[in-house]
Formats: C-alpha cells, sequence, structure tokens
C-alpha cells in the first residue's frame, strides 16, 4: 500500500483517494518570466514520477499544473514589481508575450525530460472573474477585508493559520518575512487582491477599483475550478513555497470552503549549488535548456531520480557522469535483450524464478510504496540488471526470456520514464574492428583476436562475447 509524506500531519500515510479508482492532483506550476532550471527539473521529475506510479497501480489521475502570468512579485513580496513586467520592461515586450515565450520553452524542457503533460495549465490571466467572486465571498464571510483598493485576509478569523507549515503565529509576527504595511490589521495578513500602482502594466477593474489578484489565492481558485468545489487529494509543491504561499492557499481555500482544502501535501527539496539552493534570486541557477547540451535528457532524469525526493539535491558534474554511466548500464542490457528476441511472440509470463524478476518487482514496488523512494528502486533495478548481465555471459538468454524481460521493463519503465532508444550509436569503425574480431576468432588467430580487442577498448567500447560465435558491442 502506498504511503506519502505529508506535510500537513508530519508524517508518512497510507493514501486513500476521495474517489475510488482516482486522484485529483493540484501542483503548483512555475511562474513563467524566464526558462526553467534545474530546480523545476527535481520538482517536476518527482511530480511525474508520483503521477506515472499511481498509474501504474491503478489510478486515474486528473492532473492540474498552473502557469503563474500574473500576481508573482519580485521577492514573494506583495509589494513591488511583477516578475513578468519587469523582464517585458527588460525585453520592451507585452508581458503576456513573455508567458507565452517561456511556457512553450517550459513545454519543450518537460518533452525532453519525458514528463507526461498535465491534463489542465490553467493561467490566472485567465481566471480574474473568478477569482474577483473568490474574493467578494471571502469578504462576505469575514475572512477579508478591503482597504484603499487592496483587500487583504484576516489571518485572526482563521486560528489554525500555520497548520501546514509548522510555524505559530505569534512566533511568526515577530519574524523577518512580515512586511510592514499600515493597511493591515495584522502584519499576517496577505493581499488577495492588490491595487494596482499606476505603472503596473497587468490590471483590471474589481469592485475595489483597479488591481491585479494576489499570488496566493491564484491556486485556490484554479484549483477548484478543475478539480471541483471541495476537497482534493494531493496538493503538491516545492518545500520552499509551504510558506507563506501554500500556508496562505490553506487558509484562504479553507475559510471559503469551511473544509480541508486537499488531504495531501507532497513538497520536494530543492537542489543545491556549492552549498546553496539554486535559483533565479540567487543567480545560480542551471537552466535545463544548458544542461540539455550536454546531457540527454533521461540522464538529467535519472540523476533526479537517484535522491529522494524529500532530500537536497546536489548539481554537480560528477553527480550527472554517474547518472550517465548508470543510465548506459540500463541501454547496454535492453539492447542486448533486443538483439536476441525477434519479436516473434507477444506473450508475457511472470514465473521467471532464475531472473528473480518477481523478487525485483516486489523489491521495486516496496520501495515506492514507501514514500516513492526512488534511490532504493534503482538500488534493486541495477542489483537485476547484474545478475541478468552474469546470466547473459554464462548461459545465454532464450528468445522466451529475453521478450518476458523486456516485457517487465516496460512495465517498470511506465514509472521510471526513462527514454531508450532502439538502436545504439556505435560508429562505423568500431563495428568494422568488431567484425574483424569476430573473423579472427573463427580462425582462430588469437593473436589478431586480443589486439583488435584492445583497439575496440581503446575506442571508448567494450565487445562481449556470446552464445554461437557472436558478440554485442557496448559503451566502457
Amino acid at each position: 500500500m502506498l504511503k506519502l509524506y505529508n506535510t500537513l500531519t508530519k508524517q508518512k500515510e497510507e493514501f486513500t483517494p476521495i474517489n475510488v479508482g482516482k486522484v485529483g492532483m493540484y501542483v503548483c506550476g512555475p511562474t513563467v518570466y524566464d526558462h526553467c532550471h534545474l530546480g523545476h527539473a527535481r520538482g517536476y521529475v518527482s511530480i511525474d514520477l508520483l503521477k506515472r506510479y499511481l498509474e501504474y497501480l491503478g489510478f486515474e489521475v486528473r492532473h492540474i499544473m498552473n502557469y503563474t502570468d500574473v500576481g508573482h512579485l519580485v521577492n514573494d513580496a506583495e509589494i513591488g514589481e511583477d516578475k513578468l513586467e519587469k523582464k517585458a520592461k527588460q525585453k520592451k515586450i507585452d508581458p503576456l508575450n513573455i508567458a507565452n515565450d517561456y511556457i512553450r520553452s517550459c513545454k519543450e524542457d518537460f518533452l525532453a525530460l519525458n514528463i507526461e503533460p498535465a491534463n489542465f495549465n490553467p493561467r490566472p490571466t485567465e481566471y480574474i472573474k473568478q477569482i474577483i467572486k473568490f474574493v467578494e465571498e471571502l469578504i462576505k464571510k469575514g475572512f477579508a477585508y478591503e482597504v484603499n483598493g487592496s483587500v487583504y485576509f484576516s489571518v485572526d478569523k482563521f486560528p489554525e493559520y500555520g497548520k501546514l507549515s509548522g510555524r505559530k503565529t505569534e512566533d511568526l509576527q515577530s519574524g523577518a518575512r512580515v512586511e510592514i504595511n499600515p493597511e493591515k490589521k495584522n502584519p499576517l495578513d496577505f493581499a488577495v487582491w492588490i491595487k494596482a500602482a499606476p505603472e503596473h502594466i497587468l490590471r483590471w477593474n474589481s469592485p475595489w477599483g483597479i488591481g491585479y489578484p494576489g499570488w496566493h489565492i491564484e491556486c485556490s481558485v484554479m484549483s477548484f475550478d478543475l478539480l471541483g468545489q471541495g476537497t482534493f487529494d494531493i496538493h503538491g509543491g516545492g518545500n520552499e513555497n509551504a510558506f507563506p504561499h501554500n500556508e496562505n492557499e490553506v487558509a484562504q481555500s479553507e475559510a471559503y470552503l469551511g473544509n480541508k482544502m486537499a488531504n495531501y501535501w507532497i513538497h520536494w527539496n530543492m537542489v543545491n549549488v556549492e552549498g546553496k539552493k539554486m535559483g533565479k534570486s540567487l543567480g545560480n541557477f542551471t537552466t535545463i535548456k544548458d544542461a540539455l547540451n550536454n546531457y540527454e535528457g533521461a540522464v538529467i532524469r535519472l540523476w533526479i531520480l537517484s535522491s529522494h525526493y524529500r532530500s537536497v539535491i546536489n548539481y554537480s558534474t560528477d553527480s550527472l557522469e554517474q547518472a550517465k554511466s548508470n543510465l548506459q548500464r540500463i541501454k547496454d542490457l535492453i539492447l542486448s535483450l533486443k538483439k536476441i528476441y525477434s519479436g516473434s511472440s507477444t506473450r508475457y509470463v511472470l514465473d521467471l524464478e532464475d531472473m528473480n524478476i518477481c523478487d525485483f518487482k516486489e523489491k521495486f514496488e516496496t520501495a515506492l510504496d514507501d514514500d516513492l523512494n526512488t534511490p532504493l528502486a534503482l538500488a534493486a533495478l541495477y542489483d537485476f540488471i547484474t545478475k541478468t548481465n552474469k546470466l547473459l555471459a554464462e548461459n545465454g538468454v532464450s528468445e522466451e526470456l529475453a521478450r518476458d524481460i523486456l516485457a517487465f521493463w516496460a512495465k517498470i519503465n511506465a514509472v521510471l520514464g526513462l527514454e531508450i532508444k532502439d538502436t545504439e550509436e556505435i560508429p562505423t569503425e568500431v563495428k568494422t574492428l568488431a567484425e574483424k574480431r569476430k573473423t579472427a576468432k573463427k580462425n582462430k588467430d588469437f593473436t589478431a583476436s586480443d589486439t583488435l580487442r584492445q583497439e575496440i577498448e581503446n575506442l571508448g567500447y567494450v565487445v562481449e562475447d556470446t552464445k554461437n560465435d557472436d558478440y554485442n558491442l557496448k559503451r566502457k
């Protein structure tokens, strides 16, 4: 049974959906004012794995991920410049065109990382009417108040404020993150609608004057619209947004709804560079596109999955090179098996005790059932590869066995999402040397055979002999 760590309860809990066989999941998406970086990749690959594993377990997942195109101000503040507008002014382009450009960029990155698209990608600029109605209802219920064209949520009216992040209001009131704003009744109150300054580009008419939505209100409105006016199953996001963003979502959503916003809150951890969080604001980020210039998407994806989603992952060339090497191990096995299996049979059985498939399946599922423990799941995979390679080297593998292993791999990889090309791009020079070596062996010219093997290895490849005087080629 799948267990997930729930930030709301601070413990692992058995996952039970509201509706049998179906899961509603909302994930905070990127603010689209720049290219996505590896911190984004870490989060959305992790969520993609969760979605894929839920589907593996037989659930139908309705997945929502927004694109924030208004209201997210610099430094996550409530006063100041909108992140999109700042970039738009720099480039002298309309803010929504900036958003469109970076949404396209994000989709390209996700495709390269084999992240499955969400069912819906709402944008706050498409939800202004619904946001205004939501704010009006909060005022009507006594949870929000208007001052000089802005509307604030009253934290004092929501006694459970802080339950998600675990922060107490008395501690927060003296904390550095609270902005001094004389319009607020309580320094912790947060804006759900903000009066637009004259220079603000994205602005709309409202009952309180010309303004724009606060960052936090947007996710509440969009999730309710697309997952139903009630509690949904899973809310995902980065742990740096647990407070104040997600905390404020909880307060305004539950004040509006009169019930829980989401049953399970899943937060991924950050990517570090030299001990510091990777982020656009710090200027120490590597975009996904830059990383893809050096590594294929499957390598980056495997690097991310090699660390538990709730642990900090360190970005370095060494860690990506290790992922590259591990991916090659997987590729080599799959390509070797595909060479054996002709495709003449499609039957799949799962009773192969000599290959320990059942044992691997149990270890793989047990690892992922434990809060998506991907490092343990991958360890089971690498152990399986070692055992399979040993069998290939010692006894060979029949076509039927190759077929069954490949079919089982397809099920597992539907969760991992690692794209494995059907053919390996081995240089013609290496293939030619391998054929010459095959001929030398056939003629019992073992000195020439050994010399040719060394030449192949010098080019970065190894040749492995198989049954029937054949061979496999793979990278070292």
